[in-house]
């Protein structure tokens, strides 16, 4: 049934993106489309019954900042939460990051958190980390939150999907004073005081249509509810055109340049570094499961890799012993002297039976090419004491938001 269902979300993927051909893909596009004003509907009214305040968003008394983006994956939030995450614990705070954990395992026996009883574990979120320890594994915890979780010492992490009831638990239980909200533009039950959005610049609007059709998860307009707004993996200076339309949906928002940029290449199984230029003229082999994978990669041609073939799942796919062992097996069949995935896709990799080939993950940070500026002032009111309730901004934003008038 998993894999049955992760078939099918792989070929909606390329009926969405394209690379699907054939009757059955063109009768599901004129489906997807028919479906995508339903669900464009359904966006407007959601986000008018918010700012009418016929439903209301819950306030934790602390500070909350969501990451997220207009479209469906592939515009690298989780770099973006990790820096500043650690951009905040390093100022001082006491960061907890929230996230739903997409495609994590149900807990097989209730977590113990400290003299509670079984029953009133029965209503935690699931502890990744608490700053100090990792509860979790992959599975369980959800590959982003728990690459996070290892990443961050010091900072907590929290998966729930109702994440006002983690974000209680973070504040509460955790000592948090301030809640990352990992893709929570959308999440409109917990107030956000900031709403830092992505886009890519390469596919800055997705598709350009709503889902089902297309990766919109909002209409491009919606971007005026950005606080912020980071244009994420940059190769050159961003065109007028697209920062004209950005300021014409939102004219308030600061916006910052930034690009994904290769660090080094770790190895997945006993650990170990090795420079990028070790990629150069090497006859590679590629596994990822990421909403973009020729996003990953051309970043390996790029760093002068000769990419002999790229096994490619649907995004936050389980890797099973068998997938693994018989991508190995192809690997020594055809002379490959690496194997690279993503680093998000390596805390789901399971062991080779035969490690004939050495599986690294490629490693990424963001660099901020321009906007440092706009990036420390961001920093600084978050780390500072504010001067107003939190909930001013939010009020401000769902005025601002012209969806439903």
């Amino acid at each position: 049934m998993g894999q049955w269902a992760d078939d099918i979300e792989k070929w909606g993927a390329d009926v969405i993106f394209g690379r699907a051909r054939g009757f059955g893909a063109a009768t599901a596009r004129v489906v997807f489309r028919a479906l995508s004003f339903i669900y464009g509907f359904i966006v407007r009214v959601r986000l008018k019954a918010y700012r009418q305040h016929w439903k209301e968003q819950a306030r934790l008394g602390t500070m909350v900042i969501s990451v997220g983006n207009l479209t469906v994956g592939g515009t690298g939030k989780t770099p973006v939460v990790e820096l500043l995450a650690r951009t905040l614990r390093d100022r001082g705070r006491r960061v907890a990051v929230l996230s739903r954990g997409y495609k994590s395992k149900k807990l097989d026996q209730l977590q113990e958190w400290r003299d509670l009883s079984p029953e009133e574990c029965e209503g935690l979120p699931k502890i990744v980390s608490d700053g100090e320890e990792i509860r979790l594994d992959a599975a369980y915890a959800g590959d982003e939150p728990f690459m996070l979780a290892k990443n961050l010492k010091g900072v907590r992490v929290v998966v729930d999907k109702n994440r006002v009831n983690g974000g209680r638990f973070a504040v509460g239980e955790l000592g948090a004073d301030t809640l990352v909200l990992d893709d929570g533009l959308q999440y409109l039950p917990l107030d956000h005081e900031y709403d830092l959005v992505l886009v890519d610049q390469n596919a800055p609007f997705g598709t350009r249509a709503l889902l089902p059709r297309g990766t919109l998860r909002e209409p491009p307009r919606n971007l005026c509810r950005a606080s912020h707004i980071m244009i994420t993996k940059c190769q050159g200076p961003t065109d007028e055109s697209l920062l004209q339309r950005m300021r014409k949906y939102n004219p308030t928002a600061e916006i910052m340049q930034t690009t994904h940029a290769p660090q080094y290449l770790e190895r997945v199984f006993g650990g170990g570094r090795l420079a990028l230029e070790n990629l150069h003229d090497k006859y590679v082999a590629a596994i990822s499961a990421i909403a973009v994978p020729e996003s990953f990669e051309g970043l390996l041609k790029k760093l002068g890799a000769n990419v002999e073939f790229h096994r490619t799942f649907a995004d936050h796919h389980p890797f099973t012993q068998r997938q693994v062992d018989r991508f190995m097996t192809r690997c020594i069949e055809r002379d490959i002297e690496l194997i690279v995935t993503t680093e998000k896709d390596a805390v789901r990799f399971p062991k080779p039976a035969e490690l004939d080939v050495d599986i690294y993950f490629l490693r990424i940070e963001v660099e901020i090419l321009e906007g440092q500026d706009v990036w420390d002032r961001f920093i600084d009111r978050i780390a500072t004491p504010r001067e107003r309730a939190p909930a001013a901004w939010a009020e401000e934003r769902l005025i601002l938001d012209p969806i439903g008038s």
